[in-house]
């Protein structure tokens, strides 16, 4: 949309192929950069495609294409929204009523739209709450959001830290998909309606400094991981059902990046961003602590992973991935039998039927893990497994990384079969990273990672407290980390 702005705006006319649920959309986008009669073309996703879909559409859009610009579609100009400082004024019950007003959006089908928040009772936010709320840093309420260190950004195509693009400390951070900014006090107005108290204020902070759990407008409200001290400081569950309900602190920070991408961000679904299904792991909120207590020697916290010291408190957002997450396919005992004495099934899975541990349980839990899928992940255990993974050999975080990754090689003609990569090598006409040929020549028993560009972006383990030996997986590995100690 940016780029078509430029083009507009120096009366060069463009027109923008659409479907059909994407029209109210490219309106309100159109809107916000400046060119709010940008012309269009209505395409379905239910014909046939190809040529015929093509013929359907060409002429129009030739014809979009070589009319002069009218003075209205020049005039362009900004779309700056007002954000009243004081949105209701009456009692608490009334203002109880007034939060809970929905919106109808066509494409919903009638369903209703929270207007304030993420679907779930709120609460109110008073000047007296909110002014708690602030108490919680020492940040001024009129300070914008910005960067509070230099942010390496992850995820690219390389884990070496010195090639990753960068942003500058004191960067105001835009919140999606409107790119609007706020204030701490806006900020503190989100806390309070998640139902946050002023000591896990820093945490908010920090979460809106990751950019809210907005994303690129499809952020779903965010997933978040806090490694550090205060986890323990403000009452974080840190151990068994750690991602069920219970637990206020949990439940409070994970939603409130959900109605910042609300409130802040200005989403609204199939007008400001179309998602598809979102996540069933977000919905809700998705925040937990790792438990850096019970890490085998020579394995590193979270922040010590992300640059941070030990004793800082660090937040990273969790790279979702479409939000997928699944548990071990076993019963727990059948683990301590692979441990203990050698029998039962992974045992079996494994070839080392009869003889004691340690064994290797990760070449059983990745089994067929990119069958169909991409990308890396995040994997959760109890200090006992990460402990049996230690004395099996993987002295440090980092030599399990390398081992998951090299194990998603496969061949490029098996490669030619996933869906996803028909994008990413841009239909085979880019290049391939390293042996810098194009995707196209590359010769079919040439192996190329399924499993993410690197090690370190792509895979991810924490520990919790729990004597049960469980596992869960999630989408996506590191990302950025963020001081909450800065927010204080």
């Amino acid at each position: 949309m940016p780029y078509l702005a430029d083009l507009e705006q120096s009366g060069i006319p463009t027109v923008l192929v659409v479907f059909n649920e994407e029209i109210e959309k490219v309106k309100h986008d159109s809107t916000l950069h400046g060119v709010p009669k940008l012309r269009y073309v209505v395409a379905s996703r239910n014909s046939l495609g190809g040529v015929s879909e093509a013929h359907k559409i060409l002429d129009p859009t030739l014809d979009a294409l070589v009319r002069p610009l009218t003075e209205e579609e020049k005039a362009g100009g900004a779309w700056a929204p007002k954000q009243p400082r004081i949105l209701f004024e009456g009692s608490l019950e009334d203002a109880e009523e007034f939060y809970k007003q929905t919106i109808q959006i066509p494409r919903l089908l009638g369903a209703p739209f929270s207007k304030y928040g993420d679907g779930l009772p709120l609460v109110v936010p008073t000047e007296e709450r909110v002014e708690k709320m602030l108490k919680g840093t020492s940040h001024k309420p009129e300070e914008l959001i910005t960067l509070q260190r230099e942010v390496k950004l992850r995820g690219g195509p390389s884990a070496s830290v010195e090639r990753l693009p960068v942003k500058k400390k004191g960067e105001v951070v835009q919140f999606m998909p409107l790119y609007r900014t706020a204030t701490v006090e806006q900020v503190a107005v989100n806390a309070v309606m998640a139902g946050c108290e002023p000591n896990q204020f820093p945490v908010v902070l920090t979460i809106a400094e990751s950019g809210g759990g907005t994303g690129d407008g499809r952020g779903g409200g965010g997933a978040f991981v806090v490694s550090g001290p205060i986890y323990k400081e403000i009452g974080m569950n840190v151990t068994n059902f750690i991602f069920g309900p219970g637990n206020p602190v949990n439940k409070a920070l994970g939603r409130v990046g959900s109605i910042m991408w609300r409130n802040l961000g200005g989403y609204e679904e199939t007008i400001t961003t179309i998602t598809t299904l979102g996540s069933a792991v977000t919905n809700g909120g998705f925040m937990f602590p790792e438990y850096a207590e019970g890490l085998p020697e020579g394995w590193k916290g979270l922040n010590e992973e992300l640059g941070f010291k030990k004793d800082e408190s660090v937040l990273m957002p969790l790279n979702m991935m479409g939000g997928w997450g699944i548990g071990q396919q076993h019963m727990p005992g059948v683990y301590r039998s692979l441990q203990r004495t050698g029998h039962g099934a992974i045992a079996r899975y494994l070839g080392v039927k009869g003889t004691p541990g340690p064994h290797n349980y990760l070449a059983y839990l990745i089994n067929g893990i990119w069958a169909t899928m991409e990308g890396g992940f995040t994997l959760v255990m109890p200090q006992q497994i990460a402990q049996d993974l230690y004395d099996y050999g993987y002295k440090t975080k980092e030599s399990i990384y390398e081992y998951i990754w090299k194990q998603s090689f496969e061949p490029v003609a098996k490669y030619r079969m996933r869906g996803m990569p028909d994008f990413t090598t841009n239909g085979w006409l880019g290049i391939e990273k390293t042996s810098g040929k194009p995707w196209k020549e590359l010769p079919d028993d040439y192996m190329v990672p399924v499993g993410g560009d690197n090690p370190f972006d792509s895979y991810n383990v924490l520990v919790i407290n729990m004597e049960e030996t469980a596992t869960a997986r999630f989408g996506g590995g590191h990302s950025n980390g963020y001081s909450i100690d800065a927010w204080r």
